[in-house]
């Protein structure tokens, strides 16, 4: 694949982050990470710092950083289209960390679909929900524009167009993507997925799963996490309701009912920072996504 961005952002991203890092997803296509004016952070909510419990997290350590990750796989060339998968990160983390340690670049590959994986930093290593910039009006789009300007650097990519949207979020990640799809946008969302991230903002996942007739909602949770009381809760008023839904555990909600279904409740025994990787969820959740295959 030819080179994806200018060399600046190219040597900013080796110097910041190390070559090592990049290199070891070269045999998967090319990663690039740069610097967006609308990514998460800076926020002025956050210019003072957050506090949480006893904890104090600073503007200047943990919410300086607009780093946002860009991986385009080895198959796509000359596209004219783009499937986007946009996974927000959880509490206490960064965009390199969640990259090597929840094996999103690696499941990616395996599942077969061609799709632009975007990972934006929230929160650097804080206890913090809040996804800044992308929580304000027409935030979500602002950011689209410039992630799609950034890949259209490239000649083969120029003219490119996203067609579907996906959003995927580990615990904290909820928050933010909860504020995207509550509103109206130039990029519409197609599917969210919830990895132990169920908390709150029920209604605005349920709101925006109403209003879209091919909407897919996939929540997995734990029994720990934090998550198992809003999922029950949600699934009691969709019964009462009769709203139709798949539940079951990850053995008995199988490939098929993935790909039919359009909300789906899967319950795991895993630990919480475990449910993304250990048994490759988000590998599965792509193969049976409204992504394109290689």
């Amino acid at each position: 694949m030819r080179k994806l961005l200018f060399t600046s952002v190219l040597f900013f991203s080796v110097c910041a982050w190390g070559e090592p890092f990049l290199s070891r997803y070269e045999s998967f296509g090319q990663l690039v990470l740069t610097n967006l004016n609308s990514a998460p952070f800076p926020h002025p909510a956050r210019e003072k710092g957050y506090a949480y419990k006893s904890e104090s997290f600073t503007a200047e350590k943990n919410y300086h950083d607009n780093t946002v990750a860009i991986f385009i796989p080895k198959e796509m060339t000359n596209a004219r289209t783009a499937d986007f998968v946009i996974h927000f990160h959880g509490w206490r983390n960064s965009v390199t960390n969640v990259l090597r340690h929840y094996e999103l670049i690696e499941q990616l590959a395996a599942s077969g679909r061609k799709a632009i994986l975007v990972v934006p930093q929230g929160p650097l290593n804080a206890a913090d929900s809040f996804g800044g910039k992308l929580e304000d009006i027409g935030g979500f789009d602002r950011f689209m524009k410039e992630v799609l300007g950034v890949i259209r650097q490239n000649k083969n990519f120029k003219d490119v167009q996203p067609r579907q949207i996906i959003l995927s979020g580990h615990s904290g990640g909820y928050g933010v993507i909860s504020s995207i799809v509550a509103q109206t946008n130039q990029f519409p969302v197609r599917e969210v997925w919830l990895f132990d991230a169920l908390y709150g903002r029920t209604e605005k996942f349920m709101k925006w799963f109403d209003a879209n007739a091919d909407a897919r909602l996939l929540d997995i949770y734990t029994a720990h996490g934090g998550t198992k009381d809003e999922t029950e809760k949600l699934m009691k008023v969709l019964g009462q309701k009769k709203i139709s839904f798949v539940s079951g555990d990850e053995k008995s909600v199988s490939d098929e009912m993935l790909r039919t279904n359009r909300l789906v409740f899967i319950f795991t025994d895993l630990p919480h920072d475990e449910v993304v990787q250990k048994r490759k969820m988000f590998e599965r959740f792509l193969k049976t996504s409204c992504l394109k295959s290689n």
